[in-house]
């Protein structure tokens, strides 16, 4: 169970991204005397890791890889929305609800700021998120995008409006949740997993807050910033991203990592929802990270025999003997903790949620965070360019993200 310090603790702590993280652990003096530490900071950049990755995933075969098409979207702009209300905030940019004027549609647009893109040299991650969510738009538990577009200063993704929250507002209200409803609310996520890594992409950074619940209560997954696509079942890859928290002992040690890495979290998320914290956490992050390598896991005996058996195989430190490894999410789906569930029925969303969010249409927006749906929109949104970015700055943003825009084709609406 959590208590209210270390609820408190952990929630300010999950608001800093990773980067922020790492600062104050260089500052820290007796963080930075433990060797793993020493070693975690002497890591090059995410974008040069990629790059020195001794052993590359092999280029896609043509048939792999997206058509980007045009650099813009004529048929879309941004005045063609009302914009409503703020329900998200990222590291570059928010994301809205906003109404379309000629359809009356309800939509969540994430807006996207180029400049505080291109200044943390992030353009590919855009650019691989957009990839990725043109792959998902037909799977039950993902997010679908329907079209994108940018402006001089600003890219905008036109997705699904989910209202029924994020699982981590949920688990802040409730603390955890019963194991009926953890199961379901991990075999929606373990589907969406599975699929993810049919299509080659392990999706990296799987935590409550990229976990939202639709208006009947069925799991949506979102944020494919840090999906890499291109991993066989073999493949692997070394960049060192993903949330504290919930980062696997092989990406801590800067190794090579795979698919299992995605199951790690999956079990670092059931664990959380049945115990209210993440395994291993500690207010100290330095500590928190010695016991992600080092301390055996220890499960309190309020949960059952085959949960305790599952997470044991998920948050195994060697990849090579966790639960997933060889045969990947079939692994997972044939578990024992799972037997109570009929995935064609799962994945066909025949099972009734165990929790409703009740919500009464796309206005009511009670799960989501004040702190984001009191801010004005006005702050939010711009149609002029900033007036930083200068002639040479548009240029180099135009560049930097040519076939961002998408327009599916008419046989998509048939």
């Amino acid at each position: 169970m959590r208590s209210a310090s270390d609820l408190k603790a952990f929630m300010k702590q999950r608001r800093m991204g990773l980067n922020d993280f790492i600062q104050r652990l260089a500052t820290n003096s007796y963080a930075c005397k433990h060797p793993e530490v020493q070693s975690i900071l002497n890591l090059s950049p995410p974008q040069d890791a990629e790059l020195m990755n001794t052993n590359p995933s092999p280029p896609p075969s043509p048939s792999q890889q997206i058509n980007l098409g045009p650099s813009s979207n004529p048929s879309a702009k941004p005045s063609d929305f009302h914009f409503l209300k703020v329900i998200g905030k990222g590291s570059f940019g928010k994301v809205l609800l906003a109404r379309h004027r000629t359809d009356d549609q309800f939509y969540a647009v994430k807006v996207l700021q180029k400049k505080a893109i291109l200044k943390k040299k992030e353009e590919k991650h855009i650019m691989s998120e957009r990839n990725v969510l043109l792959k998902n738009v037909k799977h039950p538990f993902l997010v679908g995008l329907h079209y994108s577009f940018q402006t001089a200063d600003k890219l905008y993704f036109i997705l699904d409006y989910i209202n029924g929250g994020e699982l981590f507002y949920h688990l802040q209200r409730e603390r955890c949740f019963l194991e009926p409803r953890a199961r379901f609310y991990a075999a929606e996520i373990a589907s969406a997993l599975g699929y993810l890594h049919s299509l080659n992409i392990v999706y990296r950074d799987l935590k409550p807050e990229n976990i939202l619940l639709d208006s009947q209560g069925h799991i949506i997954l979102t944020d494919f910033g840090l999906c890499k696509e291109n991993i066989e079942l073999n493949g692997t890859t070394s960049t060192f991203c993903g949330t504290p928290e919930y980062l696997a002992p092989e990406v801590l040690h800067k190794q090579p990592y795979d698919r299992t890495v995605d199951w790690w979290c999956l079990g670092a998320v059931l664990y959380e929802m049945l115990y209210g914290l993440p395994p291993f956490y500690s207010r100290n992050t330095a500590e928190m990270y010695d016991n992600i390598l080092n301390k055996p896991l220890q499960l309190k005996p309020n949960i059952s025999n085959s949960a305790r058996h599952l997470l044991e195989g998920l948050l195994q430190k060697d990849r090579t003997k966790r639960l997933g490894c060889t045969e990947d999410f079939i692994e997972i789906k044939n578990h024992v903790f799972f037997s109570p569930i009929n995935w064609d029925d799962l994945n066909a969303k025949k099972i009734t949620p165990p929790f409703n969010p009740n919500v009464t249409g796309p206005n009511d927006l009670r799960h989501f965070d004040p702190e984001f749906t009191d801010e004005p929109v006005s702050s939010s949104i711009g149609c002029s360019p900033d007036s930083a970015l200068v002639t040479a700055s548009i240029k180099e943003a135009a560049e930097a993200f040519v076939g961002f825009s998408y327009a599916p084709s008419m046989d998509s609406y048939l």
